[in-house]
């Protein structure tokens, strides 16, 4: 989940990225907001295999579509749609917040050739960090303070996460486990259901055809806990319909994806 900073290569939430400099920024400094507007049109944000069985409790899991089937927290069916962040940026307080936004606006990025080579970065947009008085300063006397180091920390336990979150899906991938996903949705009192697509889910017939020796690996290894978080998580969708009906963000009848 490393990501160079590139302008046509954006992690979610981020409109910028630039690494952290004590020349560039000495007088700069985070500071808290009084809400998550950064999120509040977001509608899924990345989750690793470490938060599976905490996130599974409030928002479906799902593997993105593509190439890069990353896993999913899912705050919302459709896109600007979150039923957990209201119009003021106020996340509800009873669900569990993702590392990945717990994270933002900082970053481990590549900016140098060498692939292992990653340098503390932050989008200068977010209105978590600047120059005002309150702000707690990046770096004091040109060496980085202990507010930078504990988000430097954040930020290392997070990459080493995505790595095992990689590794997760890439013996999913190898095992073709992973299949396209579909969910379909009766609203009460309407013809058509509606219908969401677009993303990727465990096959749960190509699991249970495993040999014995395969399944009891995945349960030795975890995967078959992370895999079960997974598949219990989806019938969360038609909660979030639910929540969306309640809030006026239903799409018209159709797909969802």
């Amino acid at each position: 989940m490393a990501t160079a900073p590139q302008q046509n290569a954006l992690p979610i939430l981020y409109n910028d990225l630039v690494p952290l400099s004590s020349e560039q920024h000495g007088d700069w400094g985070t500071k808290a907001l009084d809400g998550a507007h950064f999120l509040r049109d977001q509608h899924a944000v990345p989750v690793t295999i470490d938060e599976f069985v905490q996130v599974q409790r409030n928002y479906p899991i799902i593997f993105a579509a593509g190439d890069n089937p990353i896993p999913l927290a899912l705050m919302g069916l459709n896109e600007g749609a979150n039923v957990f962040v209201d119009d003021e940026g106020k996340i509800n307080e009873r669900v569990y917040v993702p590392a990945y936004v717990r994270r933002y606006p900082f970053m481990l990025a590549q900016i140098s050739p060498n692939p292992n080579e990653l340098s503390l970065c932050f989008d200068p947009t977010s209105q978590a960090v600047g120059t005002d008085w309150n702000a707690v300063k990046f770096f004091d006397d040109g060496q980085p303070s202990e507010g930078t180091k504990a988000i430097l920390e954040f930020c290392q336990q997070f990459e080493e996460s995505a790595q095992r979150t990689g590794a997760f899906v890439k013996e999913l991938t190898d095992m073709d486990l992973l299949m396209d996903g579909e969910v379909t949705i009766q609203p009460e009192g309407a013809e058509q259901p509606h219908v969401y697509r677009g993303f990727k889910m465990v096959n749960e017939e190509k699991l249970r055809d495993l040999r014995g020796d395969q399944l009891r690996k995945m349960m030795q290894n975890g995967m078959l806990t992370l895999i079960t978080a997974h598949l219990f998580s989806l019938d969360l969708m038609r909660d979030i319909y639910g929540r969306q009906a309640a809030l006026g963000k239903v799409p018209p009848v159709g797909a969802l994806a």
